[in-house]
């Protein structure tokens, strides 16, 4: 029998946390292997999720806003018939050229790229098996289980990938439907639910939370809220969804717990993920996933299993590709002795809905739950000169301080380009700025962020009120 080949590290999964642990492995000089079971790399992230996601949405944003930014001079109508992939013709470019430079990043660094199913057949040993069938037997010092997460599909909602269909399929539709029902309000829920709604869908979103997005600041929700609304959407907030049928015919009937009736064309069941552990003998690792499925990590991403890590979609929330990036970049660090710098928290959100969100910090409930009170404050984008150039009048920056107005602890904004504008927030809160800073910075005019400094100037407004009073 072949000897099996040795690594000093070996990282399961080429997605965002895969494709980072990789290369910072590969950077220290190390002799790294990573395995992925797709044609090329980048993950669920780049071939399903995210990137084809954010393209449709460009295009559903670039209708909806073209008769508001020209004044109304020139009017556009959708057809009928309009074919989805229609909407997608750049989509393919788009995720060829990401794979592309990832893969490029990968070569560069010194990576070698195994594309096959992995199984653990020890805690230090894995069977790499190949489209042809053919297997071989990879050792490493470190393995790293970086493998995703997939669509989850609950008993009441099945699934067929036609009528009913999940956040894998959803893009697959030929035609695009008169009416969408969409199961859940997180975040690809929230995206694909304002994005078919400012395509001209019938579009109601159901969810048994009380607001979309539950984790992100409520201001923003509520805003989302009226925009999605705006378009022509419903959000239906406290419900639960009993069944949903396909009546082999010409809809979908969904059946809510309060004994509501819906038809609809079709279905989006965005009910949340599962992590892909199935397959990868994780009992001869000596691993055994959690109640939810999950991997169980400590605060380094370290397994129960000696020089095991788990990273990404697999160990649970943010679930994120930028958290995902800094668990692999943080892990392999830890796993090679190098010092990852400090561990921040502070973690930027963006949701790519129409209308965007965008959060960094703590929101204003959790400032006064931690520190007794806040103060906030605001900047609407109609007080902002680019706002109206842009036709973008309707969003809003809002910041939160401590008590006494004087220390940034977040940055919220709804609004188009909220998930750029938040990195301003973080670097100011990462960097300790003081609301006067704010205050005192030249913002390019006219630029969106400029917001910070109204918002900021709001704060010291109220703090002189105080002050006086």
């Amino acid at each position: 029998m072949t000897a099996p080949a040795k690594w000093d590290a070996v990282i399961i999964g080429g997605g965002p946390a895969g494709h980072r642990a990789a290369i910072t492995g590969a950077n220290a000089g190390r002799k790294v292997v990573l395995i992925e079971q797709e044609r090329a790399v980048g993950g669920a992230c780049v071939a399903l999720g995210t990137i084809p996601s954010k393209t449709l949405r460009e295009t559903a944003l670039t209708l909806s806003s073209f008769r508001r930014k020209t004044g109304d001079v020139f009017q556009i109508e959708e057809r009928e018939d309009l074919q989805v992939q229609a909407l997608m013709q750049r989509l393919d470019r788009v995720v060829t050229a990401h794979e592309g430079f990832m893969g490029r990043q990968l070569e560069r660094a010194g990576v070698t790229v195994l594309h096959g199913r992995a199984r653990f057949t020890s805690p230090k040993e894995l069977e790499v098996r190949n489209v042809r069938g053919e297997t071989s037997r990879i050792v490493g010092d470190v393995m790293m289980i970086a493998t995703g997460s997939r669509p989850r599909s609950p008993k009441e909602v099945p699934v067929d990938h036609e009528h009913i269909l999940d956040s894998d399929s959803i893009l697959s539709m030929s035609y695009l439907p008169r009416s969408l029902v969409v199961l859940g309000a997180g975040v690809i829920a929230s995206e694909y639910a304002s994005i078919f709604a400012a395509l001209g869908v019938k579009v109601t979103m159901i969810d048994k939370g009380s607001r979309p997005v539950g984790f992100v600041e409520a201001e923003l929700t509520e805003h989302f809220v009226k925009g999605f609304e705006k378009l022509g959407g419903t959000f239906l907030g406290g419900r639960v969804t009993k069944s949903v049928a396909w009546n082999g015919l010409d809809a979908v009937h969904v059946v809510l717990d309060d004994g509501t009736e819906i038809s609809t064309d079709k279905v989006l069941c965005a009910l949340g993920r599962v992590a892909n552990v199935e397959g990868l003998g994780l009992d001869a690792a000596g691993i055994a996933p959690n109640e939810r499925g999950l991997i169980v990590v400590d605060e380094r991403c370290r397994t129960k299993v000696a020089d095991i890590y788990a990273i990404g979609d697999v160990i649970g929330p943010p679930s994120l590709a930028a958290s995902s990036m800094e668990q692999g970049r943080r892990a392999m660090c830890d796993a090679l002795g190098i010092d990852p710098g400090r561990a921040t928290e502070l973690i930027p959100t963006g949701v790519y809905s129409i209308p965007e969100m965008g959060s960094v910090g703590l929101t204003e409930a959790r400032a006064r739950e931690l520190h007794g009170d806040a103060m906030v404050g605001r900047a609407s984008f109609s007080e902002i000169a680019r706002g109206h150039i842009g036709a973008i009048e309707d969003g809003f920056l809002k910041l939160v301080a401590d008590p006494k107005g004087e220390r940034i602890l977040g940055a919220h904004v709804v609004g188009e380009g909220a998930a750029e504008l938040v990195g301003l927030g973080q670097v100011a809160i990462q960097s300790g700025w003081r609301v006067d800073q704010l205050v005192e910075s030249i913002f390019n005019f006219p630029t969106l962020a400029e917001a910070y400094r109204v918002a900021a100037l709001d704060i010291a407004e109220q703090r002189q009120a105080k002050t006086r009073a």
